[in-house]
């Protein structure tokens, strides 16, 4: 049975069935705590009861998205966007203290980031920030050609663009919208005008899957960029599909391997994809496989809602508000808090169990 745990400032701690030893030796289920308890300096990274360093924050600034793929959002999104959703203030405090503790890498998620007004602003304030090295985005490439000019200009590093079939018929079916030719283009501008790194992520699905193969090993033989399939990983609302389209990675890496490519060495602000080169391509393929042994022994990374709660794990039980310590421009009891709560982030999701936690959709907080 989970069990509750000490509260840090309006946060109520949750611990997974597996807690770490670390976590019991402050375990005081019936007590509140300040963050007074925990405290630290600005040079201490953070470290988890794993001994895992956590140096890349992913930012959701908007849970709105306006695709309706087929595995996310089939019925596109339901109600209107929130108006609560962080500040460009606010975010300035939470990228402070995320970079006193060691973050060097910021990633914008949604929904779809896109959306927001203001995302140049986010972009520029972020990069702006003494200790962030790296400032990337994920977007679905909606009127990329548009915003791309103020992006570059803004500061943006890196983007990863959602493309899951170069078949327009296919993209279409799977997303609502009509648009490939013109993302394709798009795309390809961006590699000629600007210095901006490009990633394409695909979910794996059994029906495409060898298609989307030949397509993206074509699509990188004279371009500098990774095409990554990601593992379809099952949540609350999309358990039909999931049974149905669900495709293990190694159909994906298996034929790379028997074909000459080689897997490629992760540097430490990585996210969780094993890439493969081969001598003959510019561009590489990557695999992201959440089904497999040993995916979460390296993980670097922690989540922060669009209202400011911290999420552990992607397909963790709960979250943890810190908007109190955004408003109040709080960033050493940001920092504190953020320590408190690395006793509790847990080894491992769930997924083999079935449980992806409160993650009804992956659109709430950005993958």
């Amino acid at each position: 049975m989970n069990h509750l745990v000490p509260i840090v400032g309006n946060t109520q701690w949750y611990s997974p069935t597996a807690a770490p030893n670390v976590f019991a030796r402050h375990a005081l289920a019936t007590s509140a705590i300040s963050t007074s308890h925990f405290p630290t300096t600005p040079s201490q990274p953070l470290t988890d009861g794993f001994a895992r360093r956590l140096t890349y924050l992913r930012l959701s600034i908007t849970d709105f998205c306006n695709f309706r793929c087929e595995y996310c959002l089939p019925n596109g999104y339901q109600g209107k966007p929130p108006q609560n959703e962080l500040s460009v203030t606010e975010i300035a405090t939470l990228v402070r203290g995320f970079a006193q503790v060691g973050t060097k890498k910021v990633r914008i998620t949604g929904g779809e980031p896109s959306i927001r007004r203001d995302v140049v602003d986010i972009i520029r304030t972020i990069k702006q920030t003494k200790g962030i090295e790296t400032v990337a985005m994920t977007s679905n490439g909606y009127k990329l050609g548009k915003h791309l000019a103020d992006w570059q200009k803004a500061g943006l590093d890196q983007i990863s663009i959602s493309v899951d079939s170069f078949d327009a018929a296919t993209f279409y079916k799977m997303t609502g919208f009509d648009m490939l030719p013109q993302l394709l283009t798009d795309m390809d501008i961006l590699l000629e005008t600007t210095d901006i790194k490009l990633k394409i992520n695909s979910i794996l699905m059994a029906e495409t899957a060898f298609e989307n193969l030949m397509s993206a090993i074509d699509y990188v033989k004279d371009r500098p960029v990774t095409y990554r399939f990601i593992e379809f990983m099952q949540t609350s609302d999309n358990r039909d599909l999931f049974f149905a389209q669900h495709a293990h990675s190694d159909i994906i890496t298996d034929y790379l391997l028997e074909h000459g490519w080689q897997t490629l060495k992760r540097s430490s602000s990585d996210g969780p994809a094993i890439k493969y080169g081969h001598p003959d391509y510019q561009g590489r393929i990557g695999m992201i496989a959440p089904y497999a042994p040993h995916f979460c022994d390296s993980c670097n990374r922690l989540r922060v809602s669009s209202q400011g709660k911290v999420h552990l794990c992607l397909f963790d039980q709960g979250n943890y508000d810190i908007r109190k310590h955004l408003q109040q421009d709080d960033v050493a009891g940001l920092v504190n808090t953020l320590h408190s709560l690395m006793p509790i982030k847990p080894e491992h999701h769930q997924l083999h169990d079935s449980n992806s936690g409160i993650m009804h959709n992956l659109s709430l907080i950005g993958g």
